[in-house]
């Protein structure tokens, strides 16, 4: 389980615009360390937002995202408190949900 993410989301007139910051590595499996043994492939292949209970955003990604993905989107809706969730999971299994409230 990563560390938290940090999630911003503001709404302003009918709109609501989502930024996310993930912690992760993100190794795409294609370098090698120091002694030259290949770096096992980590990294973020499946990310859910949803606004309340409604899902707004569901993304599979790949080894190339870059490491401590940011992402940003905007909705139509949503209001000052409501609730954003964001989860993700990555493919050795592991995954971190965060949640933060509509400003």
């Amino acid at each position: 389980m990563g560390s938290p993410m940090k999630i911003r989301a503001t709404s302003k007139d009918g709109v609501t615009e989502i930024k996310v910051l993930m912690s992760h590595e993100m190794e795409t499996g294609q370098r090698k360390d120091a002694s030259g043994a290949v770096v096992p492939a980590w990294f973020i292949n499946e990310v859910t937002a949803k606004l309340g209970d409604k899902t707004v955003l569901q993304a599979q990604w790949g080894p190339s995202v870059s490491k401590n993905p940011y992402l940003a989107f905007k909705v139509k809706g949503g209001q000052a408190g409501d609730k954003v969730t964001v989860t993700w999971v990555d493919n050795k299994g592991d995954t971190r949900t965060d949640t933060a409230t509509v400003s």
